[in-house]
């Protein structure tokens, strides 16, 4: 069993602390031998029994639009005419335009056409199981005519079939098609959206076995950097994980609604695929499904961030107040013609400006990695993150408990898997920066908190290990990711992370040619002033010595091309003192004696001053 939290002891007034995420002892080998895994097989299998004139034969082609679908059960108003010749043969950028201008739905014969050109496009294995292989799969399975009842495969874990609008006949091909990639795909452990986009497929699929030769091109897909499907728990839960990361930077006013009112924030980000597939109406989810053949799982996370902004946009923290927000975001989302019409939710998920695919998938990776050091690899349920954090027993004079549970979902989710270790007070271990540097060193990230003597709280979020300071040698330099973050707690809760996460495309302005080069130099942290106020520091890890990789890949300076040396000082270390955040100012800087203090705005993070300028620490408090 798990043990989530960690008691705290009470710091006193004015004094710094740190606290780390520990790894558990018994789960970091990633073999998915961890005593919490609940096994998939124990799982109830679902069993389909149809009904005895349900013959399991091999439908025959039919014109475009599908003999699947019930077109009575939907309102969308599909013209009939023939599209222009030449649509599906326009160039890569210009056919884009057309899917997410909603070109396919003039014409039901237009759309079946552009979901056969575009599967058969998907780079795939060598060896795909194609529409002839169905034949012989189906027909041994099934047989030619009769009834049968087969059992649906386990890596749909029980969950109900979506069936949008197929007719008794579609829903019945949908199951076999189904059961034929259970049989052809036995890798596959765990996949609750493949139905979903089968059954879309379905729709205007000419019989099943085109469908599921174009289902099997998806599946198979080995472009680099590129997933249309999930096909493990593992995967499944890096990119609920990955959505979680991404909502917290590109939506932070629906992030904070739902962690200040939520009791498991990753639970509710755990929907986000259902959002899509299951929840979203018929005429909405085959738009997103038109876009997704064109661009893959990125688009997928675009459109289901314009949910999550439209959803803060629809309801009130008055009315988010003791509400259940799964079942809230559900509902919103089954009834989201109410809010926005579907070209107006495309159109402002195309707005929002999100990285590479290359580093989505690093940092998808990164998730994978956190999660198997943790053991979870199977199906099992997961303590929300907020319970890393003990609530019951966690107690500091620096952050009340719910300021720290806003805190805690802002880091991101792969290091919130674990609970927080204090690492460094200085009412404990004195004012002393070498003492600092020798307790931090050795965990990655760490949250930094400082509290003035007048009630001011702040801190910042630093994603790299502090002994990285060493490989300049005598020279200072800045180190970090783009995941460093610095924030304040009071008077009010605010966070400022990397300029780039909100303006990515300045990244784009220096020419491909850039030279890397050497991070610039800090300036000395400010000495002391006669109008200063105390602070102190305080601070939170996930320890790192155990780990044969770093989980902090993503945003790595080496993966942009910025346009200045001080769009990425993110920190710095020395004998002299720290530095947080450069260029125009300093985030943070705290001297060498851990006394004095001084925060500006600065380029790197974009924010105003944390906190009145200039500080001093005051003597702790003895214990």
């Amino acid at each position: 069993m798990l043990q989530v939290g960690l008691s705290l002891p009470r710091a006193p007034e004015g004094e710094a602390r740190a606290f780390p995420a520990e790894l558990d002892g018994d789960g970091g080998d990633g073999d998915g031998a961890s005593s919490a895994q609940v096994v998939l097989s124990s799982s109830p299998i679902t069993v389909v029994v149809t009904p005895e004139d349900d013959t399991w034969h091999i439908s025959g082609s039919c014109t475009a639009g599908g003999p699947f679908m019930d077109w009575d059960q939907t309102a969308e108003v599909e013209q009939q005419a023939d599209p222009p010749e030449d649509t599906l043969s326009r160039p890569p950028k210009e056919l884009k335009k057309l899917a997410r201008e909603g070109c396919w739905a003039a014409s039901r014969t237009l759309r079946a056409a552009a979901y056969q050109r575009l599967c058969q496009r998907v780079a795939c294995r060598l060896v795909t199981p194609d529409a002839l292989v169905y034949g012989d799969v189906a027909t041994r399975l099934f047989g030619k005519h009769g009834a049968s009842s087969h059992p649906l495969p386990d890596f749909l874990g029980g969950c109900s079939l979506p069936t949008y609008c197929l007719n008794p006949h579609g829903v019945a091909a949908l199951k076999k098609i189904l059961i034929c990639i259970g049989n052809l795909f036995p890798d596959i452990t765990y996949s609750p959206a493949l139905p979903s986009l089968v059954a879309l497929l379905l729709h205007y699929s000419e019989d099943e076995a085109q469908c599921f030769e174009n289902i099997s091109r998806l599946i198979a897909s080995n472009a680099p950097h590129t997933s249309y499907i999930d096909q493990s728990f593992l995967a499944h839960q890096a990119s609920c994980m990955t959505f979680g990361d991404l909502a917290n930077k590109h939506c932070p006013a629906a992030h904070k609604l739902i962690a200040s009112t939520s009791e498991n924030v990753f639970e509710v980000y755990s929907e986000w695929l259902s959002w899509l597939f299951r929840d979203l109406p018929f005429s909405y989810a085959i738009r997103v499904f038109d876009v997704f053949l064109l661009e893959g799982q990125k688009v997928l996370y675009r459109i289901a961030l314009a949910l999550l902004k439209q959803y803060r946009l629809s309801v009130s923290s008055a009315q988010q107040e003791g509400s259940d927000t799964k079942a809230e975001l559900q509902a919103f989302v089954q009834n989201i013609a109410q809010h926005v019409t579907v070209d107006k939710l495309l159109e402002r998920a195309f707005g929002i400006r999100l990285f590479s695919r290359k580093e989505i998938w690093l940092l998808q990776m990164a998730n994978r990695k956190a999660l198997m050091e943790r053991g979870i690899t199977m199906v099992q349920g997961r303590q929300s993150f907020h319970l890393a954090v003990d609530m019951q027993s966690f107690s500091s004079s620096i952050v009340s408990a719910q300021e720290m549970r806003i805190i805690w979902s802002w880091i991101p989710e792969r290091f919130s898997l674990f609970p927080p270790l204090l690492l460094f007070s200085t009412s404990e271990d004195g004012c002393s920066l070498q003492r600092f540097y020798s307790c931090c060193e050795g965990y990655e990230p760490t949250v930094l908190l400082l509290k003035t003597t007048e009630g001011e709280v702040c801190g910042a979020f630093l994603s790299s290990d502090w002994s990285e300071r060493k490989k300049n040698g005598l020279t200072s330099g800045f180190f970090g990711t783009g995941e460093c973050f610095v924030f304040t707690v009071r008077p009010e809760m605010e966070r400022y992370e990397w300029v780039f996460i909100k303006k990515p495309e300045l990244a784009k302005a220096m020419p491909r040619s850039r030279q890397r080069s050497p991070s610039p130099i800090p300036t000395a942290p400010l000495s002391s002033s006669p109008h200063s106020r105390s602070a102190s520091p305080n601070l939170l890890t996930v320890p790192a010595p155990q780990r044969k990789g770093r989980l902090s890949p993503f945003l790595a300076i080496r993966h942009f091309l910025l346009p200045s040396k001080t769009a990425s000082m993110f920190m710095s270390g020395s004998r002299e003192g720290i530095v947080i955040g450069g260029g125009g100012g300093q985030a943070l800087s705290l001297d060498a004696n851990l006394l004095w203090g001084r925060t500006e705005p600065c380029e790197t993070f974009d924010n105003p001053p944390l906190c009145q300028e200039n500080f001093k620490k005051a003597a702790p408090h003895p214990q």
